[in-house]
């Protein structure tokens, strides 16, 4: 049987695992194509250490912990300052609020356990868990561990429902190459990719930065691809009409689907 990927031309907007998508991409008859929209990723590692000192010196009532990478980069600098027993122990005595599985993954590998975690992996979906000024008895004190994609929206909003934030910022994200992008839009524009895969809501955001200096559409046949239900809902944000994104948020599973989803509309139209 033929691949449903066979002939198919695919864009691949990642950096991290670029090289492990192209070649399930090729052993499925697929051509990859490399358009990297991430951005380079930059650890902040005197931030991290100031972040850290400010968890173990201050009283945090909560302690909101977005990315596994973020958590990654505050133990390294809790080992730098040989305080990492003291930082375990501060987030097993503070209740904890988890956004997405890779950060639920590093809770369970250091046995700590979340209070509050968000139903969809998104932070919306978590916002509407978490608990809010009606429900305080006062301000409570919040360490929030983000990134440089909406930290400060997502700081005032929890202001705003009754939250003191520290902010702390372990890592962040260069801009792409600009060139990168605008060429991956006039792909697109041009229908010359069948789709682009998406593995990040920070991928979406750039590319769609990038379209308001440039005349760019994404038309509905093209696939826009995400790797979970957090990426495909900034696609959706930005209008795009035709979306496809796998039952579980990994790589594997992403790529066995895609292949079935083109299958199936294959013999649809070979049955017109």
């Amino acid at each position: 049987m033929m691949s449903g990927l066979e002939g198919k031309k695919i864009g691949i907007a990642a950096s991290r695992k670029a090289n492990i998508i192209a070649k399930m991409i090729q052993q499925r008859g697929g051509t990859p194509y490399h358009f990297p929209t991430q951005g380079e990723q930059v650890l902040n590692k005197e931030t991290s250490i100031q972040n850290v000192k400010a968890l173990l010196m201050k009283p945090f009532d909560m302690a909101l912990l977005t990315t596994g990478v973020g958590m990654e980069t505050l133990e390294e600098a809790a080992l730098h300052l040989n305080e990492h027993e003291r930082f375990i122990q501060k987030l097993a005595n503070t209740k904890l609020v988890v956004r997405g599985s890779k950060t639920v993954k590093w809770l369970k590998k250091h046995s700590l356990t979340a209070t509050y975690v968000s139903p969809d992996g998104t932070m919306n979906g978590l916002l509407t868990v978490l608990p809010t000024d009606q429900d305080l008895d006062d301000r409570k004190r919040l360490f929030l561990q983000a990134y440089n994609q909406d930290d400060v929206e997502l700081k005032v909003h929890l202001e705003a429902h009754g939250y003191t934030v520290y902010l702390s910022k372990p890592y962040q994200y260069k801009q792409p190459d600009v060139n990168t992008v605008h060429r991956l839009w006039q792909e697109i524009s041009e229908r010359s990719l069948d789709s682009v895969i998406f593995t990040s809501k920070t991928q979406v955001q750039n590319l769609f930065q990038a379209k308001q200096n440039i005349d760019a559409v994404f038309p509905e046949d093209v696939l826009a691809v995400a790797v979970g239900n957090v990426t495909a809902q900034e696609l959706a944000n930005h209008h795009v009409s035709r979306i496809f994104y796998p039952g579980k948020p990994k790589m594997g599973t992403m790529m066995v689907e895609l292949e079935r989803y083109f299958a199936r509309n294959e013999t649809k139209d070979a049955d017109k």
